[in-house]
């Protein structure tokens, strides 16, 4: 038997780098984190992050002016977490982004948060069906993960 053809994962986009930082920094902070997570029909976040005292937090990640204009529903996700982060790389013009909101400055590599945003605690049911969908999320991934064409012999 041959070895499979070794892995070659695909090219990141520039918002997928920054979200790639934004995990690594709230890894180290003890977040587990999800990327590109779907908390309720017709939201994608780019990341959840689920903090070690069942905290939750969203970051979008936005790669451009034009990008972080673009986007018109990022209000609707503030009703599920207890925190909301903006990820923007260095050279992001920052007086585009709402008061109110968290700042972290990312790279593809790690990221730091400027602005811590403002706390709105989740109603104890809605932080429980997103705790329960985000630990179903990323146990489907990791299956898939080790067994990316299930119902194959």
């Amino acid at each position: 038997m041959t070895d499979p053809a070794p892995f070659d994962p695909p090219a990141l986009m520039p918002g997928q780098l920054l979200a790639r930082g934004v995990c690594r920094h709230l890894r180290q902070h003890d977040f587990a984190t999800l990327e590109e997570f779907v908390p309720d029909r017709g939201l994608r976040v780019d990341v959840m992050a689920l903090g070690p005292r069942g905290e939750v937090w969203i970051v979008e990640c936005k790669s451009s002016r034009a990008d972080f204009t673009s986007d018109a529903k990022w209000q609707g996700y503030l009703d599920w977490s207890d925190r909301y982060f903006w990820a923007v790389d260095e050279d992001f013009p920052t007086d585009l982004l709402p008061e109110g909101t968290g700042l972290i400055i990312a790279d593809a590599y790690d990221a730091e948060i400027l602005r811590m945003g403002p706390e709105t605690k989740l109603p104890a049911a809605r932080r429980k069906v997103l705790t329960r969908k985000f630990a179903r999320t990323a146990a489907q991934r990791l299956h898939l993960f080790r067994d990316p064409k299930p119902g194959t012999i």
